[in-house]
């Protein structure tokens, strides 16, 4: 009780700092100065009738959730379900089920883990469960809902071996929010003995959501049609890439021997899209960018991907692909829906964040690893030249991502027990 307490005075101190974030961050993306009064517990009305609701942080939850999102409203058809998110893009990824869904489906933004606006948002919202995303762990909304008696569930569950060192440096404040979760669906096997070892009680393995996203046949057939505008031109792609790793990812393209190869580079955040355009262009290299509907010509050295939601359509149209934020340490972006649309795929030394899947990626032949960028010429010369071993890549990832199918079925069959407990 003493940690949370001073952990929720450090959190009130710091506002003026988060208040001065949120007007820089708000210069560059103007969402970030929309709803502000939510993200400290200040809502129009609740939506009627019962509520389940989940929370997905950003853009790469929110898509992991996809599956379960669809089982849990054909599970419960009387309710709504309320996706809370963090970040603009992430809200903005959401649209999606509420344009497949009309009136099932609700967004906000989750509040600042402040004791009282953690009151003011379940207190308007009154779900019947809560379900979070992968890795959070919010203390004073866990305590919050405790308090009124609402299950709460961590599921598709994930933690570092780094996360899990700073999560045992604040023992006293994550061991008891940990141990109030109801419910913990881990990833893998690891990630459930990291988890048990901060608090977590019996966490189960229930495997990882993101194997149960079907790409969309339209953004698959989006991307055909820009392999065919691309013609016969090699094609790869930079995916998901974080501040640094474009500079390195234009030095391999330069030195890789292929000759008329295009490069599509789309980076992790939107508002680094104009930055990164610079940075082509001060290269000398010719750019075309797909916010401008600019679709590559012969003369054309990179395609940026400055577009939101698309990049299923990317790996379709690219011959194979480097997933971004494993070339630098930050702990890589996530393969699976690289290899859903059967997309060869390169990862580099840094894949903690997803390492299990990025080991058996490799494994069977789905993946290849280099160990820093320095071997990224060389490998993207060696795969663009040799279709044959593409086309084995392209078999194994399909077969990989088939494979470890089923995380939300199982995770339903853990939540089952939390809504009928919730029902009574």
């Amino acid at each position: 009780m003493m940690a949370r307490l001073l952990y929720s005075l450090a959190f009130y101190l710091a506002q003026p700092l988060i208040w001065l974030r949120l007007l820089l961050r708000g210069r560059k993306q103007p969402e970030y100065r929309r709803h502000v009064g939510e993200r400290y517990g200040f809502y129009p009305a609740a939506p009627q009738g019962p509520l389940l609701w989940l929370h997905a942080v950003s853009v790469g939850e929110t898509r992991a959730a996809e599956p379960l999102i669809e089982a849990l409203l054909a599970a419960h058809p009387r309710h709504t379900l309320l996706l809370t998110h963090m970040t603009p893009t992430g809200r903005e990824t959401g649209r999606m089920y509420i344009d497949r869904h009309p009136g099932r489906v609700a967004q906000a933004y989750l509040p600042y883990d402040l004791p009282d606006a953690a009151a003011r948002f379940l207190d308007r919202f009154r779900p019947e469960i809560g379900i979070f995303m992968e890795t959070e762990l919010w203390p004073n909304v866990i305590a919050a809902a405790k308090t009124r008696g609402i299950p709460l569930a961590l599921v598709n569950a994930r933690l570092s071996a780094k996360s899990q060192r700073g999560y045992r440096r604040f023992a006293a404040l994550v061991a008891p929010a940990f141990a109030a979760l109801d419910l913990v669906a881990a990833q893998t096997a690891d990630d459930a003995e990291r988890l048990a070892s901060v608090g977590a009680r019996a966490p189960q393995v229930t495997g990882n959501l993101k194997f149960d996203v079907t790409p969309d046949p339209a953004k698959l057939a989006r991307g055909a049609n820009w392999r065919a505008e691309i013609g016969g031109r090699p094609a790869w792609l930079a995916a998901s890439t974080r501040d640094g790793e474009e500079a390195l990812v234009l030095d391999a393209f330069v030195r890789a021997a292929v000759p008329n190869a295009l490069l599509i580079v789309v980076p992790r955040h939107p508002q680094r899209f104009a930055e990164v355009a610079a940075l082509v262009a001060g290269r000398g290299l010719t750019v075309k960018r797909r916010s401008l509907e600019e679709i590559p010509d012969a003369g054309t050295q990179v395609w940026l991907g400055d577009s939101m939601g698309e990049m299923a359509s990317y790996y379709a149209a690219a011959d194979l692909a480097l997933i971004g934020g494993s070339l630098l340490p930050f702990g890589g972006q996530n393969l699976i829906e690289a290899a859903a649309c059967g997309c060869p795929v390169i990862v580099g030394p840094h894949t903690f964040n997803f390492a299990q899947a990025a080991d058996d990626a490799v494994a069977c032949g789905a993946a290849r690893r280099i160990a820093g960028a320095d071997e990224l010429a060389e490998t993207v010369t060696a795969l663009l030249t040799h279709p044959e071993q593409r086309v084995e890549m392209k078999e194994q990832a399909i077969a990989f991502s088939r494979a470890h199918q089923g995380a939300t079925a199982r995770t339903m069959a853990l939540l089952a027990t939390l809504t009928a407990r919730a029902a009574r």
